[in-house]
């Protein structure tokens, strides 16, 4: 029996160890946190910092195939450990995702367009940078950031006086792309063989995504065309194999590259209820070295996002047991206002039907 190791003991390596046990696969996780949501679905845990190279050895050694589910693991502990054991993705995805700029001139260089942007380290390099790009515009931290932290908006001089603090570390600045909608594209390729998941339409609110909707609407059959045949040239290029989630801003018939994350992603939770395999299991047979199968949506789906402010209304509609609504709460202690605390998959239904039925449950807590 395959035993597969997972970095990070969060809500992903919980769903990716829930897709192993099904599949007969055992799973061994590392985390810092004693009581990691993912410990509860795996016959192994380690307790332990992400960069203690030790544990990280031990972990490797106790597994068969080892994968991440966090992008803030140290590359530089990660690359010893590739060349030693079976880590099927590599370090390469996940070092070029961990730098903004680094992960920019990537995917221009390999096939994606991407709005305008430069590195600064400095107010006089801010400066320069601005009236390159021109407002608006946005600073963001080159690593580190994530659910809109570590960025700042700039649309006037006030705002670029009051971001000068997050030149404490190196910045990118990135043009602001006046974007139709944004969309996430999930791919798993075993080096030879593709699959796709459906494209989501995805909404954010405060910098983190609240709602995903699927199929993408608006999105056309030849625009979702393109940007699949993007997304599997630049994982060959790049070599890539395993999952990879591409973040995508699109303004009419064209689509920027915004980010990427080579792990399972929050925008494709609703895999798991909405598609006939899902983004876990299909990472779960690469690891294991099972065929991938190729996903097919079997329903309509949205997925809520669940933050702290979201929970007392997501057991509210766990509790009424509704039909095709699928409430997964990922045992975490502590729950905080914008902490992601769970998702819930509506299936059969479309963007307006959410929005006349489920949208008021979450209404009076949005914007806490």
């Amino acid at each position: 029996m395959t035993r597969i190791g997972i970095i990070g003991g969060g809500q992903l390596g919980l769903m990716i160890a829930e897709q192993a046990r099904a599949l007969g696969v055992r799973c061994v996780a590392l985390d810092p946190a004693p009581d990691a949501p993912a410990f509860a679905a795996c016959e192994g845990r380690i307790v332990a910092a992400y960069d203690d190279a030790e544990a990280l050895e031990r972990l490797c050694r106790e597994c068969d195939a080892v994968t991440y589910e966090f992008e803030n693991v140290p590359g530089e502990v990660l690359q010893p450990l590739v060349a030693k054991y079976h880590i099927p993705q590599g370090f390469e995805p996940l070092s070029d995702s961990q730098d903004r700029l680094r992960e920019k001139d990537n995917a221009r260089a390999n096939g994606f367009d991407t709005p305008a942007y430069a590195a600064v380290d400095s107010e006089a390099t801010l400066r320069r940078a601005v009236a390159e790009i021109g407002l608006p515009c946005v600073l963001k931290t080159r690593t580190l950031g994530y659910d809109g932290h570590g960025q700042a908006v700039l649309r006037s001089e006030a705002d670029i006086e009051r971001a000068l603090p997050l030149l404490a570390v190196p910045c990118i600045l990135e043009a602001f792309v006046d974007f139709d909608y944004e969309v996430s594209l999930i791919l798993v390729s075993d080096g030879e063989r593709f699959v796709s998941f459906p494209i989501g339409r995805n909404v954010h609110r405060d910098g983190i995504l609240d709602l995903s909707f699927v199929p993408a609407e608006g999105l056309s059959p030849e625009l979702e065309r393109r940007i699949r045949a993007t997304g599997e040239a630049f994982m060959r290029r790049c070599g890539y194999r395993g999952i990879l989630a591409v973040e995508l801003f699109v303004r009419g018939d064209r689509f920027f590259f915004n980010e990427m994350a080579p792990r399972p992603h929050n925008s494709g939770h609703w895999t798991i209820e909405g598609c006939s395999t899902n983004q876990f299991r299909e990472l779960v047979r690469f690891l294991a070295g099972m065929p991938l199968e190729e996903p097919r949506q079997t329903a309509p789906a949205v997925m809520k996002n669940i933050l702290g402010r979201d929970l007392d209304a997501a057991r509210r509609i766990a509790a009424e047991g509704h039909e095709g609504v699928y409430v997964h709460l990922y045992g975490k202690s502590e729950s905080r206002p914008r902490r992601k605390m769970g998702h819930i998959t509506f299936t059969g239904i479309s963007a307006a039907e959410y929005a006349e039925k489920w949208s008021k449950y979450f209404e009076d807590r949005c914007c806490e």
